[in-house]
């Protein structure tokens, strides 16, 4: 079955170019991001690749992890890392994930289950589907799911905005608003009534509709 929304992530043993791994293990109690590619050595994933190193600063501020996965040996990412940092001007920094058996590509749904063999022969449009983002909470719940085709290069500055948001109503009963970015006015969320939101927002809100309740974005 796909996996959804609120779903377990699946835990895995895997090599990594940091090492050997238990996904779980590794996750600790940290926020996540795991992003996967259907071949080493593809034009757009090295650039997504380099951009994520250059950024990974903006996760690690936020208390996020960064994983790849491209189906392909660790042996390969090693040398792929290399023409990354050549062209994109950024050393990836963070574990990308050997997956030459398709074994994670399939216990994510990425690949049918029936799959068989290995990444030996297989082309980056065989492996077309593993073009996802998945961001995993703390609790090692998926928080959220994206698939990319391979002609169009991910925005993960949207990622970090999409963090932004589910940390902050993660810890505050609130919602946000299309196109929100930090420091825009939020909406209290609807299992707040509004005798208790008078509590937590003495100053009022702005209510366009009686569901729409908007607030300043809480400081704290």
């Amino acid at each position: 079955m796909a996996l959804q929304l609120g779903d377990t992530a699946p835990d895995f043993e895997a090599e990594t170019t940091e090492g050997p791994i238990r996904f779980h293990e590794w996750l600790g109690g940290s926020w996540a991001v795991m992003f996967s590619h259907p071949k080493d050595f593809t034009p757009v994933c090295t650039t997504e690749l380099g951009y994520m190193a250059k950024i990974k600063p903006e996760f690690d501020k936020r208390g996020v992890k960064l994983i790849g996965l491209s189906v392909d040996p660790v042996e390969t990412h090693k040398k792929w890392v290399a023409d990354i940092k050549d062209t994109q001007g950024s050393a990836v920094n963070y574990p990308m994930i050997g997956d030459p058996d398709l074994t994670i590509a399939k216990l994510y749904g990425m690949l049918p289950a029936g799959t068989t063999g290995t990444s030996d022969g297989r082309t980056a449009a065989d492996n077309q589907t593993v073009r996802n983002v998945f961001i995993i909470g703390p609790d090692k719940k998926i928080k959220l799911i994206l698939i990319y085709p391979m002609s169009t290069g991910r925005n993960f500055d949207e990622v970090l905005r999409v963090i932004d948001s589910m940390q902050l109503t993660a810890k505050h009963r609130v919602a946000t608003p299309v196109n929100w970015t930090q420091g825009d006015d939020v909406i209290i969320a609807g299992s707040v009534s509004d005798d208790e939101a008078k509590t937590i927002y003495p100053d009022g809100w702005t209510a366009p509709k009686p569901y729409i309740r908007i607030v300043p974005q809480p400081k704290d």
